[in-house]
Parts: structure tokens; C-alpha cells; sequence
């Protein structure tokens, strides 16, 4: 009697385990993300955009900002800066005179070879091998979150 008392609750402890999710092992659960989140770009920057930037532009910026661009890894997954990178949230423009989307390009085309307060050199590209036009996109993203 006590052997079946036992095994009858062995079986509802291991069903409220499974019931849980407790009894799922690693290779079933889904697998984590590993793109950094990061907002969505605000709908209404759109007007704020320079000529010639679009909606689009800053769409795919923002896709690149926090995947193969590689400027994640240095400016945080928001774009407000590490200790390694500045904000580029904010109005405080270090290696530019001001928010400037073409100044923004050359940037991020040429590097920062001499930081004004990071510890570290940017090298052109972030050291990513994006293309000439996915630098234009990621300058429109970075436009765009001084925008916000």
C-alpha cells in the first residue's frame, strides 16, 4: 500500500512539473535572441529627416545599428553610449560641430583615430565590412535618435 502512495505521488508531482514547463529541456525550449532590442524609429522623425533620408533609410539603419554594422557593441543596443562610445541620443556631438547627417556619414566611413573622451580609437566602419549605402542607412538612424 505504502509502495503505491508513493508512486501515485511521484506520478502528480512529476505531471505538476511537466504541467510547469519544468520538464522541458534546453534542446525544446526556443532559442534565445541575439540581436540586441532596440526601439523601433519614431514614426514622426520622418519630417525632421534631411533631404534626401527616408523613412526606409533609417529603418534599415536601425537593423544594421544593432546586427552586422557592429556599432551596437560600442554605442550600446539604444544608441546611448558605453564606456567605450558616446550617446548618440543626445545633443552633445563630440567629433562633429553638430547633427549633421553628412558629417555623420564621414564619420562613420573614416573612423574617430583620436577620441576627444573615449578610451579607444574608432576604426572606419566600426571595423564592420557594411557597404557605402548601408553607411549612408546607419547615418540616418543615428540621425534620427538626436531627433526623438
Amino acid at each position: 500500500m505504502q509502495y503505491r502512495f508513493h508512486a501515485v505521488l511521484g506520478l502528480v508531482t512529476l505531471s505538476a512539473i511537466m504541467a510547469c514547463g519544468g520538464g522541458e529541456t534546453a534542446e525544446q525550449q526556443p532559442p534565445a535572441e541575439t540581436t540586441p532590442a532596440t526601439p523601433p524609429p519614431d514614426q514622426g522623425a520622418t519630417a525632421q529627416l534631411p533631404p534626401g533620408v527616408t523613412q526606409a533609410m533609417v529603418a534599415d539603419g536601425q537593423s544594421l545599428f544593432t546586427t552586422t554594422g557592429l556599432c551596437f557593441t560600442c554605442h550600446g543596443p539604444d544608441g546611448k553610449g558605453t564606456a567605450n562610445a558616446p550617446d548618440l541620443t543626445d545633443d552633445a556631438w563630440l567629433n562633429i560641430s553638430a547633427r549633421n547627417y553628412d558629417e555623420i556619414v564621414n564619420v562613420i566611413m573614416t573612423g574617430v583615430a583620436q577620441p576627444k573622451q573615449f578610451p579607444a580609437p574608432m576604426i572606419a566602419k566600426g571595423g564592420s565590412t557594411i557597404t557605402d549605402e548601408q553607411v549612408r542607412a546607419v547615418a540616418a538612424y543615428v540621425y534620427s535618435l538626436a531627433a526623438r
